[in-house]
């Protein structure tokens, strides 16, 4: 199994080497990452200037490791145009630094990123962590292994695109497993300003409140300690995500030793 692993963090994230490592049990990984923290760039591609590519010392003994000067997106496509033209049968974006979970996958790099492989025709998992400060990478780390593992045991082709969030916990302390859909959140930007000597300036700072759902949402199942897949598509033809209902006892009880999951009927 051919593996590409991808983060909106940067080639130095540790989340993006906790994935490397566990998935490397799993198939053959190789590594294609921005050379420095790309959140919130969505989707981003970069079309009005050249992007350099560059094969750096592999920080994992026998895991190919590039950089790319540009957006996660960016990444994703010089993986698939020019690294690993021989095919890719997964790619894994992350292990991000806080959760992307309602609207923020609209603006997410991480998903971003997975959603090139998704386009591409290739089965794409994008998987962030519940928190901004100590995050336990290997929580989710260990919750990738699982799924790559299921998706290669079912041979799984084509079109797939799963947005999973994990609480911050230690494994033995998580209660279950969601197939969620996206929650709601409120936005309000804040504006700092300041002056360079020269001209005025504005940053812009990201803000968003959860909107309070019920359970079957993806923000529900976090604050509940339950790790939260979401599979994302844009019509009801694209895909068909019955197998993600049928992977969730079986990730549950690699996982948890449990079978317990909400099954969410979809809209």
């Amino acid at each position: 199994m051919k593996i590409l692993i991808t983060n909106d963090d940067g080639i130095n994230a540790e989340g993006l080497w906790a994935l490397v490592n566990e998935l490397k049990e799993v198939g053959s990984v190789t590594v294609v990452a921005p050379d420095r923290e790309q959140s919130g760039v969505a989707t981003s591609i970069s079309l009005h200037h050249p992007i350099r590519l560059t094969r750096i010392h592999e920080k994992i003994a026998g895991i190919d490791t590039y950089t790319v000067e540009g957006t996660p997106a960016d990444s994703v496509i010089m993986a698939i145009k020019i690294i690993m033209k021989d095919g890719i049968d997964l790619v894994v974006s992350g292990i991000n630094q806080g959760p992307n979970c309602g609207y923020d996958v609209f603006l997410s790099g991480t998903v971003g990123a997975a959603l090139q492989g998704f386009f591409y025709g290739i089965p794409s998992i994008a998987v962030s962590m519940s928190a901004f400060d100590d995050p336990r990478f290997e929580t989710g780390a260990i919750v990738a292994r699982e799924l790559a593992r299921y998706v290669k045991g079912k041979g799984i082709k084509g079109k797939m695109l799963l947005n999973v969030n994990v609480p911050n916990l230690p494994l033995g302390e998580i209660r279950g497993i969601d197939v969620t859909r996206m929650g709601e959140k409120v936005y309000s930007a804040g504006i700092d300003t300041g002056h360079d000597g020269r001209h005025d300036y504005y940053w812009i700072l990201h803000r968003a409140k959860d909107v309070e759902l019920g359970s079957g949402t993806d923000t529900w199942a976090l604050k509940h300690k339950r790790i939260s897949i979401t599979p994302l598509r844009f019509s009801r033809s694209e895909y068909n995500t019955e197998f993600v209902h049928e992977m969730v006892p079986v990730i549950a009880g690699r996982l948890l030793k449990k079978k317990f999951h909400t099954k969410v009927k979809e809209d």
